[in-house]
C-alpha cells in the first residue's frame, strides 16, 4: 500500500508544482478548459441520450397505442368466436366422399359404407393428392382415418390405399 500512497503523493506534487508554475490568467484558461470539457462530457454522456430516447418514444407511441388496441380488438374477437359453437357439418355418405375424391383428382374403386365407418379402396393414387384430400376431411368434414394400408407403386408417388375413415364429432383442428 505504501507505493501506492507514495505515488499518488510524487502525483499531487508534480500537480501542485504544474499549477503554481502558471500565471494567474494560465490559471483561469485552464479552469474554462477543464468546466468546458465536463460539461460536454456531461452532455454527452447523460443528457443528450435521455431526450433522443424520449423524442423516440414520443414518435413510437402513438403507433404503439394503435398497435395495442387492435391487439385488444382481436382478443375480444377470438374470445367471441370461441365461445360459438362450431357450425355442424353434413353426415359422411358415399357421395359425399365420391364427390370430394372427384374434385381433388382421385377416384376409388370401391367405398363401402358401414355404420359410421367408411371402407375405401384407391389404386394408383397419387401420395401427395390423396394426403391433401385426407388433410381437406380432416379439417373440413372432422373425417378421421382409423386405418390405412399404403402400398408403393413402381411408379414414383403412386399408391394403392385402403382406408377406413369414421366422422368425428370433435372441432376440426
Amino acid at each position: 500500500m505504501k507505493p501506492v500512497f507514495h505515488m499518488l503523493d510524487n502525483l499531487r506534487a508534480g500537480a501542485n508544482g504544474f499549477w503554481l508554475a502558471r500565471s494567474e490568467q494560465e490559471r483561469r484558461m485552464l479552469r474554462f478548459g477543464a468546466a468546458s470539457v465536463a460539461l460536454a462530457l456531461v452532455y454527452a454522456l447523460l443528457i443528450a441520450p435521455a431526450l433522443d430516447g424520449r423524442a423516440k418514444l414520443q414518435k413510437d407511441l402513438p403507433q404503439l397505442r394503435l398497435d395495442a388496441a387492435e391487439i385488444a380488438a382481436l382478443a375480444t374477437q377470438a374470445g367471441a368466436l370461441a365461445r360459438q359453437t362450431p357450425a355442424p357439418v353434413p353426415p359422411m355418405s358415399r357421395d359425399s366422399l365420391s364427390a370430394s375424391l372427384t374434385a381433388r383428382g382421385l377416384s376409388a374403386q370401391s367405398i363401402s359404407m358401414t355404420g359410421e365407418y367408411a371402407k375405401l379402396q384407391l389404386n394408383g393414387a397419387a401420395f401427395a393428392g390423396l394426403a391433401a384430400w385426407l388433410d381437406a376431411l380432416r379439417r373440413e368434414s372432422r373425417i378421421e382415418v382409423q386405418d390405412a394400408n399404403l402400398v408403393a407403386q413402381p411408379t414414383a408417388g403412386l399408391v394403392d390405399a385402403t382406408l377406413t375413415l369414421r366422422q368425428g364429432a370433435g372441432e376440426a383442428k
